[in-house]
């Protein structure tokens, strides 16, 4: 087995030749704990849960999309420029690439979307969506257009609160996630790898203070008990993605 090295709030390495740059901006994390057995069988091939302490965890990741540029090229600014809200999941693989792997990616123009299904099998839908702010809250609002399951939404509004000096190591486990798993290559075949690079993450506490949604059960998963256990906002970081690379294997228990 190959254990996977500590979380660390920086990228292992910088990707030198992006496949693609852009920058997340207005961040809201949402997160539940959740048995691993419970998401094991949602994930691609090649993958296992990543766990903290016991638990994995179902992500709520609300946020704007800024200027998507292809390789070196500039970014694109209205097709690149675009709300979005991910259901992701936390994944390792026998390299010990800790990754996230997204249930659903809803988000508001519809070429990247088709893009994003067609060119790299990402779980992309289109929606109708807002991202607003007003003082210290930030409301994200998303309903479903295409291709379902129609009336799939989301209204959340959090309060935020100081810069976090130093995050904790749940922090960072939720957050420092270097890249993702998915099958790029069909269903049929192993998961791939696709890193990213960007400045360690700006957090500070948030609240929720409206939480209304239906895209956590929409993607296939169990309906969060509770309130998040974990819940933060980031002003954003400018990324840049690689290449995805095949893993091989699967961790052993």
């Amino acid at each position: 087995m190959v254990e996977p090295s500590a979380v660390s709030p920086d990228a292992p390495s910088r990707i030198r030749s992006p496949l693609l740059t852009q920058r997340w901006l207005d961040l809201a994390f949402l997160h539940w704990a959740v048995d691993p057995a419970a998401v094991s069988g949602l994930l691609p091939r090649g993958t296992v849960p990543d766990t903290y302490d016991g638990a994995t965890y179902v992500g709520l990741v609300a946020f704007r999309m800024h200027r998507v540029g292809w390789l070196r090229l500039p970014g694109v600014p209205y097709l690149g420029t675009f709300p979005e809200t991910n259901v992701r999941l936390y994944s390792v693989d026998a390299h010990g690439r800790r990754g996230v792997v997204f249930r659903s990616m809803d988000a508001a123009r519809l070429i990247p979307v088709v893009m994003g299904r067609v060119g790299f099998r990402l779980p992309y839908l289109w929606s109708r969506m807002a991202v607003r702010r007003a003082g210290d809250t930030v409301t994200y609002t998303s309903s479903r257009r295409w291709p379902g399951p129609r009336g799939a939404y989301s209204r959340l509004t959090v309060r935020v609160g100081e810069r976090i000096a130093e995050p904790t190591g749940l922090e960072h486990f939720l957050t420092a996630r270097w890249g993702m798993h998915n099958a790029f290559f069909g269903e049929a075949g192993p998961s791939a790898y696709l890193p990213n690079d960007h400045p360690r993450w700006p957090l500070h506490r948030a609240e929720a203070v409206v939480r209304e949604e239906n895209l956590i059960t929409a993607a296939g998963l169990p309906a969060p008990e509770g309130d998040p256990v974990s819940v933060l906002y980031s002003p954003g970081v400018p990324v840049r993605l690689g290449r995805p690379a095949r893993p091989a294997g699967l961790p052993t228990p």
